[in-house]
C-alpha cells in the first residue's frame, strides 16, 4: 500500500475542495479507508471513513454536513469532498488504510496501518 493525497490548496471561506487519495498497490479493495487532519499545534483529528466496498460512510463531527467520502475501487482511489469550508478547517489532511473488510467504521487513528504524506488545505477568511 502506498497512499498519495492530492487536491489541497488555498480556498476562501465558503469554498469547496475535493481531495483525492490514490493507492499505487494492488490490494486497495481489501482496505477500509479513513481521512484525518492535523492543524498546527493540534493532534490528529478524525474526518471520516468508508468501508472497503464503499457502501457505508461516517463523517466526523467537525465537518459533519459539509463533507462526503466516496471511493472507486477500480481506480484505487478514495475521495473527500469538503464544502462550505471555514478557517478552522485549515490543516494537513491525511488518508489512511485499514486492512479490514467488515462493516465497522473506525475513528481511531491507531487502527490504520498505512498513511499518506498529507495534503495541505488552507482556508482564508
Amino acid at each position: 500500500v502506498h497512499l498519495v493525497e492530492s487536491g489541497g490548496g488555498l480556498v476562501q471561506t465558503g469554498g469547496s475542495l475535493k481531495l483525492t487519495c490514490v493507492d499505487s498497490g494492488s490490494t486497495f479493495e481489501n482496505y477500509s479507508m479513513g481521512w484525518f487532519r492535523q492543524a498546527p499545534g493540534k493532534g490528529r483529528e478524525y474526518v471520516g471513513s468508508i468501508t472497503w466496498v464503499g457502501d457505508l460512510t461516517d463523517i466526523g463531527g467537525a465537518v459533519y454536513g459539509r463533507a462526503t467520502i466516496s471511493r472507486d475501487n477500480s481506480k484505487n482511489t478514495v475521495y473527500l469532498q469538503l464544502n462550505n469550508l471555514k478557517p478552522s478547517d485549515t490543516a494537513v489532511y491525511y488518508c489512511a488504510a485499514d486492512y479490514y473488510r467488515g462493516t465497522s467504521l473506525k475513528a481511531d487513528a491507531s487502527l490504520y496501518e498505512y498513511w499518506g504524506q498529507g495534503t495541505q488545505v488552507t482556508v482564508s477568511s
